[in-house]
């Protein structure tokens, strides 16, 4: 039998004798015990990729078994959202599955509404820099507020002193400043700061309505959406184009849309964090029969302030859950800002935040050589971590307490999250629980992988190249060569 072993890109074929005695070889040489080829079956879908070997970085470890892979394992590189791995690991470590994050609405000891419902004073927002708030939970939040009799408010004063400022352009990145995976993180985020806009089919003139919500004014949407009668066959295309005039935002939209597909919408930014929420404030009260007589604006809270209406965040275990399966890169930054402020550095900024991540996987032993956690989501052109140091991160999340909760934030393979469209059949489906990650030149997974033998896998695979998309084939031979082991 002969046996293919690719070294430094060279192929070479050997005997069956020649190569167990090259494996042992290679194991003995190997730090780790590893071989830095990869087995002929994996080899082959990575020729096929045509991409030089000196691009990717591939770690194979067994759990509880040898490493049985390390191809340029120490390198740096830049992951991706696979870097979210790292983020989610440091914080549920750190903080624990149970962590929730409050929002407040406090007044002043002594000052209530009167018989009028007429509130003494301004009403103060303490914002917990809650990453999952959406419009649902403020408009219960202040729902409350008018239950105990609340109808007239002069200011609202919004506390977010938790966090520094921490505003990014939203431009900067890849110069989509609309686009919500964009949007900036701050202590007070609603909605994840995005607008939704909603196009429902109309059959009785052919067109398509659009509304906004939530309907905060000072946003416009206008052009034309093609009516089709053709079969659906996908998400429906359109295209957004955003202008700002005067302060108030405009989207205008084109394309066609087959209305067999129904209503749909699209997600977009308009306003920075701090004028959406403030917009949001003053709608959501109005339309709760509400009056605010004055502003809202960012300040301090009095020290005998006391809290009249409250609420709590789904905890940081539901949270990891909808970051690193929908791969949230917002909810990513305020989570690293989260870890730095409840660290004691507040305000937090992404520096300081990071640092304090950095330190918590150093006390458990995770050197995490050469890495740059940057903002600690993966949408970044600085960020590197090397696929050693992830494997590493990989096996010690493994053997801790918070395990469950970790793994089970992880996309699974054919069922959900990034990983829904792919390998769905019934022999791999379930068989993977991983982090995807991808940028124009960078491709990216890390997670566990179930063999049919019974056997574990941590796996880590980072390609970064001008044509690094085109490694999708080989991640997919390389779940499937696991899945058979």
């Amino acid at each position: 039998m002969k046996a293919s072993i690719v070294k430094s890109g060279v192929r070479q074929r050997v005997s069956g004798v020649l190569a167990a005695a090259w494996a042992a070889l290679l194991l003995s040489a190997s730090p780790a015990g590893a071989q830095s080829a990869m087995p002929a079956q994996l080899a082959g879908a990575w020729a096929q990729s045509k991409l030089p070997e000196s691009s990717l970085s591939l770690v194979i470890q067994e759990i509880g078994g040898p490493r049985l892979v390390d191809i340029n394992g120490t390198q740096p590189r830049n992951p991706a959202s696979v870097m979210k791995l790292v983020t989610t690991y440091a914080a549920i470590s750190q903080l624990g599955p149970d962590y929730v994050w409050r929002t407040d609405f406090l007044t002043t000891a002594g000052r209530l509404a009167n018989a009028q419902g007429v509130l003494a004073g301004p009403l103060y927002l303490r914002a917990g820099g809650d990453p999952l708030l959406m419009l649902q939970d403020l408009w219960r939040l202040m729902r409350d507020l008018r239950l105990r009799g609340i109808r007239e408010i002069s200011d609202i004063v919004i506390d977010r002193s938790l966090f520094a400022d921490v505003t990014i352009d939203p431009s900067a990145f890849d110069g989509a400043a609309d686009r919500p995976y964009n949007a900036s993180p701050d202590t007070f985020m609603v909605g994840l700061g995005a607008v939704r806009l909603v196009f429902t089919p109309d059959p009785a003139t052919r067109t398509w309505r659009s509304f906004v919500d939530p309907p905060v004014p000072g946003i416009q949407v206008d052009g034309n959406i093609e009516w089709s009668d053709a079969k659906c066959v996908g998400s429906p295309g359109v295209t957004t184009e955003t202008t700002l005039v005067g302060g108030n935002v405009r989207f205008r939209v084109s394309g066609k849309v087959a209305a067999s597909c129904g209503e749909f919408d699209v997600f977009r930014l308009a306003f920075s964090q701090q004028e959406f929420a403030a917009r949001v404030l003053r709608t959501m009260w109005l339309d709760l029969g509400g009056t605010l007589t004055g502003e809202v604006r960012s300040g301090s809270i009095p020290a005998d302030a006391v809290a009249i209406a409250s609420h709590e965040s789904p905890s940081l275990s539901e949270v990891i859950r909808l970051i690193n399966k929908r791969s949230n890169n917002v909810m990513t930054r305020v989570l690293l800002l989260t870890l730095g402020a409840e660290a004691g550095q507040r305000p937090a900024t992404v520096e300081s935040s990071a640092r304090v991540a950095t330190a918590v996987l150093a006390r458990q032993g995770l050197e995490m050589r050469g890495m740059v956690l940057d903002n600690g989501s993966g949408l970044s052109r600085v960020g590197v971590v090397s696929a050693d140091s992830l494997t590493q991160m990989l096996t010690k999340a493994w053997q801790s307490p918070v395990m469950p909760e970790y793994i089970s934030s992880l996309a699974i393979l054919g069922v959900d999250g990034s990983l829904r469209s792919r390998m769905r059949d019934g022999a791999n489906r379930s068989r993977a629980h991983l982090k995807t990650g991808g940028l124009r030149d960078v491709r990216s997974i890390a997670g566990y992988v179930w063999g049919t033998s019974g056997k574990r896998f941590i796996v880590v695979s980072i390609v970064n190249h001008d044509r690094a998309h085109d490694a999708r084939a080989f991640e997919n031979a390389l779940i499937a060569w696991l899945i058979a082991h």
